[in-house]
């Protein structure tokens, strides 16, 4: 990774915007009309049916809109859609588009960009993580995910109306059209340009505020106002530069050296001096930290080998001493924050109630010995005959450190566990792919519901990448999709929760926080606790 330089930073822009025939005075940093962020390295992709990653949602939000999207209340608002209506059986979802909408190009967008769009969601050919957990509720995805996309629940009738069928009703189906992945894209770039479509500036055809003006991979991606965005009047940032760092000493670096004005991957060893400072913020935020074992191989496919690997790990000292007190330990798979039936009440809340906390955060010495005895009974008293394996990660934050923290503890047991360092990138297409023994992984929250995370690890989700699969559980997780009544679908999550938990499908170690570093003058932008920031409507005083 080349360390850097304003020099360098400031000589890209101009030669950028000149470039794209924009006047631009030469105070236009100065004046707040340029932001320079880092949010994570190079994704491994930012084609939105495709991405599965926090990182590369953000840039994702930047560039294109939704039927619906999220305000910074975290409220459903209208998105490409001025209003929308479900019929009075739940099963027929109507948008009606804005007037005049267009692509970034200039051309007119209309309900069937939608058409194609979650049509090639749901394309097998496409392989999208999200396919299945976005539009099994569409009438005809079944088919359509065969290969008969015209089968799909979705009809455009005319240039300003899309229509979305379900096979039942959906209760935070508003949410869902608001998701990230089923922004419109444009048909005719596509096919002309294959997977390469998003890697340059001039195919990476937009509809939201911004468009992008430079791809350098492992250094940045610019992105530039859309002036065909239906909210152009309202965009702050004439251009926001998407530093792609891996190291977060260098991000901290160009920090400090005013060249970006906010950060994601704080070093954690600067942490401790960081705390209470006005730049330094610290956010919870829905999601759960937890460790994936591929159970397509031996001996990961035995539930008391993977029970025995989680009860190993002491949560608190994780949380508390490794994450230095910035996450909190999980007891559970779903953390806090994330709704339930009742208002006022939580997922968390009501799963401590009836079952008790799965995880004793306060008791490791007994977990331990429990682990022990797990392993002796699967066969591996000891550790003896147990495999060497790998635990698959990436270098940025706690991972590392956590990594290190779980071949000591493993080691307890009698196991030897190599630490498998990888690009962010290469973790995440290793990790789909089933190129792992163990991998570290987590999950934040596209909507407020626990079916959004405990669906992950149901049977064909494009996103269960340790391929764990369970009849009892996929059997509570489809009852709680159809559910009508609100009380019964979060029973039924409970359930699936449950039997996730007892199975040790994964191993939850710990509940999100956001933390990171933002110029005290750097305004009006949001996080939200989907681990979300939203620039485009801030500025710099």
């Amino acid at each position: 990774m080349k360390k850097l330089t304003l020099l360098v930073s400031m000589i890209a822009l101009a030669g950028l915007l000149v470039a794209c025939g924009e006047k631009k005075s030469s105070t236009a940093a100065s004046t707040g009309s340029v932001l320079h962020v880092q949010v994570g390295p190079s994704p491994e992709t930012i084609d939105p049916a495709l991405n599965s990653a926090v990182d590369g949602a953000n840039m994702i939000i930047h560039a294109f809109e939704g039927l619906l999207k999220f305000d910074r209340d975290n409220n459903i608002v209208a998105g490409l859609a001025e209003k929308w209506e479900q019929s009075e059986d739940g099963l027929t979802w109507t948008f009606h588009l804005r007037p005049n909408l267009k692509w970034s190009d200039g051309s007119a967008l209309t309900a069937e960009d939608f058409v194609y769009a979650w049509k090639r969601v749901a394309d097998p050919e496409t392989a999208a993580p999200y396919g299945y957990d976005l539009l099994n509720l569409v009438v005809g995805f079944e088919e359509a995910s065969e290969g008969d996309l015209d089968k799909l629940g979705v009809e455009a009738p005319d240039a300003n109306t899309f229509v979305v069928h379900l096979v039942n009703p959906c209760i935070y189906f508003d949410k869902i059209a608001a998701f990230a992945v089923l922004v419109p894209v444009q048909k005719k770039t596509i096919e002309a340009n294959g997977d390469g479509w998003t890697v340059n500036p001039a195919t990476y055809v937009t509809c939201g505020p911004y468009y992008m003006t430079e791809f350098t991979d492992g250094s940045q991606i610019v992105f530039t106002k859309n002036p065909n965005y239906w909210d152009a009047k309202n965009i702050t940032f004439d251009t926001i530069v998407w530093h792609l760092i891996e190291d977060a000493n260098t991000a901290y670096n160009a920090y400090n050296q005013n060249e970006i004005q906010m950060i994601k991957d704080v070093p954690t060893e600067e942490i401790p001096s960081l705390l209470g400072k006005g730049e330094f913020y610290l956010e919870p935020i829905m999601g759960t930290y937890y460790v994936t074992f591929n159970t397509q191989k031996a001996p990961f496919d035995n539930p008391k080998v993977r029970e025995a690997l989680s009860l190993a790990i002491d949560r608190g000292h994780v949380a508390s001493t490794i994450m230095q007190g910035t996450y909190s330990p999980a007891k559970n798979f779903v953390g806090p924050g994330v709704s339930d039936a009742k208002a006022g009440s939580s997922f968390e809340q009501v799963t401590k109630e009836k079952y008790g906390d799965h995880f004793n955060t306060s008791n490791y010495a007994e977990d331990l010995a429990k682990a022990k005895k797990l392993l002796a009974e699967a066969g591996y008293a000891d550790g003896k005959g147990f495999p060497t394996f790998e635990y698959l990660t990436n270098d940025s934050g706690y991972h590392k450190a956590v990594a290190e923290y779980l071949q000591a503890a493993w080691a307890e047991l009698g196991l030897t566990m190599n630490v498998n360092i990888q690009e962010w990138k290469t973790v995440t297409a290793d990790r789909r792919s089933g190129n792992f023994d163990v991998a570290r992984n987590g999950w934040v929250y596209d909507w407020d519901d626990p079916s959004n995370m405990i669906n992950l690890l149901e049977t064909g989700n494009g996103n269960n990448d340790g391929k764990y699969s369970s009849k009892e559980f996929d059997k509570y997780v489809d009852l709680a999709r159809m559910a009508t009544d609100v009380e019964e679908h979060y029973n039924y999550l409970h359930e699936a929760e449950q039997v996730l938990l007892n199975d040790a499908a994964m191993a939850p170690v710990a509940y999100y926080n956001d933390f990171w570093l933002q110029k005290t003058n750097l305004k009006g932008t949001w996080h939200s606790p989907y681990g979300y920031w939203y620039f485009m409507y801030g500025h710099l005083e």
